[in-house]
């Protein structure tokens, strides 16, 4: 079977607070991009084999792929076992949910395969307990996402909108960019104002409720992501933000010869950069 998992950008992010478990609480609002990893899963007799087309990520019991089919195995006592062969676009490190995507399609690709017949409530309910962006990939819809990730809103607006993703060589470690976030003085975009932009389908609206709180640290640990939005911004973008906790920025236009344009300018400058839009119902038909 082969299912695509899809990447995500933040449109906006805020980190409200700190809670007592060590988490913190967010407000963020989470649009499904085009840019996919393809997947390949079939059925086997026992344990989980995981391939992929780079070294760069493990293919043991750390990848949140083999995490999630373990938990589907022993909790449906499911008597096979899966392999799965991974073509990796979406990079890591990077805030688009690369590793989370990847989980979401695994769920969804098994519950198929064995027939479970679970809901796509069940699924997320079930990937929230390995990572904090699976239920939103499990959807693949625009969002207002609360809690630590768990809590979905969907936006029943489509959003179009073509989208430049550049990431220099650097990721950022989620924990650490956390570990540096000084909430007293930091940014709090207005996640409200984002949403009733999307919903009235009001591009200028959107540009300008951008902004994520997790920026500032992170750019402190890769300053590339700070050069890199003034060079879109150069460009002639709407607007540019890094998504998630970094290192990856976009750039949002609705003009597909500047997204031409700062696709070649930026492409031998940074390690990755895609051209993609936001996902929408028509997208899925592609």
């Amino acid at each position: 079977m082969k299912i695509r998992a899809y990447a995500k950008v933040n449109l906006a992010l805020d980190v409200v607070r700190k809670r007592e478990d060590g988490y913190h609480d967010l407000e963020m609002i989470m649009a499904p991009i085009t840019l996919h990893d393809l997947i390949y899963i079939e059925k086997i007799d026992h344990g989980i084999q995981i391939t992929a087309n780079t070294n760069r990520m493990p293919t043991d019991q750390r990848n949140i792929m083999y995490k999630v089919a373990q938990l589907l195995i022993e909790r449906y006592q499911i008597p096979y076992g899966v392999k799965i062969h991974i073509y990796k676009h979406i990079p890591t490190q990077a805030g688009l949910a690369g590793g989370s995507g990847d989980g979401a399609a695994v769920l969804k690709a098994m519950n198929q395969i064995f027939q479970l017949n679970l809901s796509l409530e069940t699924l997320a309910d079930i990937g929230k307990e390995v990572g904090a962006d699976i239920p939103f990939c499990i959807y693949e819809k625009t969002a207002l996402v609360k809690g630590i990730g768990e809590k979905l809103e969907f936006i029943s607006k489509d959003f179009h909108c073509y989208v430049l993703l550049v990431k220099p060589k650097k990721g950022v470690s989620t924990k650490k960019s956390f570990g540096m976030l000084d909430l007293k003085n930091a940014e709090h975009p207005p996640i409200m104002d984002m949403k009733e932009a999307i919903e009235n389908n009001d591009y200028q609206g959107v540009v300008k409720c951008l902004g994520n709180t997790l920026e500032e640290p992170s750019l402190k640990i890769v300053p590339d992501i700070l050069k890199i939005k003034e060079e879109m911004k150069e460009l002639g973008f709407d607007g540019a933000l890094m998504s998630g906790s970094g290192s990856c920025v976009f750039g949002l236009t609705q003009d597909q010869e500047l997204l031409e344009k700062g696709y070649q300018f930026f492409l031998n400058r940074y390690a990755f950069v895609r051209k993609t839009e936001i996902l929408n119902k028509d997208s899925l038909k592609l």
